[in-house]
């Protein structure tokens, strides 16, 4: 048999937070075994980007041949795809080895403000990618720019959420962490599968120690996917993942803290 395999690509987070650092924890936490193809190298840590090295087309693609031909994957989640050439390289291999259980975060800006996407890649990740996608995991942010219109409440976000699955992803999961009022009202995010909307509630934890949370929850998902899971059933337990490793998030450096997908160990 073997155990179930998860191919994570996307940016590697020299704080170890957030990116491909975070996708292999999550990935191992969930009992799978993690795969990965690095698109951009980051010089990166709690206050931030500092600098962003890209991967080269040639090489993205060397390393999607390499683990696909010869361990393959039972699905694959997609991280920071920076370039035009990072994002086509996904869309040439993800047709050729037929990969249907395709997970998508259309991660656009860092939690400290830098652009972790240019702006040709987000029309090629629109066109190419979106279509191809199982599930697209946007936040609200990410969702505004996608569904081009403003998101203030749950009923923007469903409307949001129609909007972006015509862009043919089949299931879009829109995140609510930025909602205004969630801080009263707990976090909500919204499902919409095409035919119907689920909205997933968790309290509100307050911290400032959430850095890698969009790519823990994309890669959880990712987790629950390849092991043949519902998806409504997945989205309820990566919510609860996601939350339980804000709630034992580490507070290291001086700015956003990290996410803490094993709990307590110490």
């Amino acid at each position: 048999m073997g155990p179930v395999k998860v191919l994570c690509i996307g940016g590697s987070d020299s704080s170890g937070g957030a990116g491909i650092q975070a996708d292999l924890k999550t990935v191992s936490a969930c009992g799978c075994y993690g795969l990965s193809v690095i698109t951009a190298v980051t010089a990166q840590n709690t206050q931030g980007v500092q600098v962003i090295h890209p991967v080269p087309q040639k090489f993205i693609l060397a390393q999607l041949d390499s683990v696909l031909s010869d361990i393959g994957a039972d699905a694959v989640k997609t991280g920071m795809l920076l370039t035009v050439g990072a994002v086509k390289s996904v869309v040439k291999k993800v047709k050729e080895y037929r990969m249907k259980k395709l997970i998508v975060d259309p991660v656009m800006i860092a939690k400290g403000g830098h652009s972790l996407m240019q702006d040709e890649s987000r029309d090629v990740l629109i066109k190419k990618l979106l279509p191809l996608a199982f599930v697209l995991t946007p936040n609200i942010p990410e969702a505004e720019t996608l569904a081009q219109m403003k998101i203030r409440s749950t009923a923007a976000m469903k409307k949001a959420a129609v909007i972006i699955h015509r862009l043919g992803a089949k299931n879009v999961l829109i995140k609510g962490g930025h909602l205004p009022g969630s801080k009263r009202s707990g976090a909500v995010d919204i499902l919409f599968d095409g035919d119907h909307y689920y909205e997933f509630f968790s309290p509100w934890i307050d911290t400032k120690n959430t850095h890698g949370t969009g790519c823990t929850y994309a890669s959880a998902l990712a987790a629950g996917i390849a092991k043949g899971e519902k998806i409504v059933d997945t989205v309820w337990q990566a919510k609860i993942m996601v939350t339980a490793a804000i709630e034992n998030a580490w507070s290291i450096g001086k700015g956003y803290g990290s996410v803490n997908v094993f709990g307590k160990m110490f």
